[in-house]
């Protein structure tokens, strides 16, 4: 995992006008949440069976997560690298495996090395800052 220093930490906003932006840029609300914190994903490079995420967590300060009044704050941001198995996998998701990709198979590895940081540093840092202007040109912060 690797740590981002931005300007979106400390950010306030509500949930609803803050998850249509990030959907509106290629960024996923993380189905796996609690009522108090969640995190919004993108996506930076997917190649075989390892994929880099920029990861923007965030906590609710009022109000419950699944409702866009909620009033969340954003925390540190940070990239990761999962690590599936390509390989065929014979349980009830087979047919979405020989494609060579289940979206719901477990990570073999949550937390993979990630090579050239400072690659995925600036890449991430990149997309966090764009999603911080994005944030202040809608007035949502």
């Amino acid at each position: 995992m690797l740590k981002l220093q931005t300007d979106i930490e400390g950010t306030k906003a509500y949930f609803g006008d803050v998850h249509r932006l990030f959907k509106s840029n290629g960024f996923t609300f993380c189905s796996n949440f609690e009522y108090d914190h969640g995190k919004f994903d993108m996506v930076l490079c997917r190649e075989g069976g390892e994929t880099i995420y920029i990861r923007i967590p965030f906590d609710v300060l009022q109000g419950e997560l699944d409702h866009p009044s909620a009033y969340i704050q954003f925390g540190q941001p940070y990239v990761i690298k999962h690590i599936v198995n390509t390989g065929l996998d014979w349980d009830e998701n087979s047919l979405l495996t020989t494609t060579g990709f289940n979206q719901f198979q477990e990570p073999v590895d949550k937390d993979g090395k990630i090579l050239d940081k400072s690659r995925w540093e600036e890449a991430g840092e990149q997309q966090i800052h764009r999603m911080f202007l994005s944030l202040n040109d809608s007035r949502i912060s």
